[in-house]
């Protein structure tokens, strides 16, 4: 059974950094292309960075480029997200999520994923 765990999260004063993990069991990570989502209280769910399988394609959110870098250690089967420059508006849940196989849609698409971390929090305070 893949299993997506995301420990910790955090609070950080506005143009801090904070760096997010996920760690993947159940499969064959180094196969899988990755993703991480954001949802704000009251806002739909939305895309933040995707990563290809190898690492060596990433895409970002225009709200997070430049500050934001996803990476992935295929080892240690896990993603990361390296968070700068965090505003306000940076405050959400986050999630890590596993495209389908074979998806050709958009990555930010959130119907091309099929696993979903728990969520970890992530408040940014002015």
């Amino acid at each position: 059974q893949v299993q997506l765990v995301e420990p910790g999260g955090g609070l950080v004063q506005a143009g801090g950094s904070l760096r997010h993990s996920c760690a993947a069991s159940g499969h064959t990570f180094s196969n899988v292309r990755m993703g991480w989502f954001r949802q704000a209280l009251g806002k739909e769910r939305e895309f933040v960075a995707g990563i290809s399988a190898t690492g060596g394609t990433t895409y970002y959110a225009d709200s997070v480029k430049g500050r934001f870098t996803i990476s992935r250690d295929n080892a240690k089967n896990t993603v990361y997200l390296q968070m700068n420059s965090l505003k306000p508006e940076d405050t959400a849940v986050y999630y890590c999520a596993e495209r389908r196989p074979g998806f050709a849609g958009r990555v930010a698409d959130l119907y091309g994923y099929q696993y979903w971390g728990q969520g970890t929090q992530v408040t940014v305070s002015s």
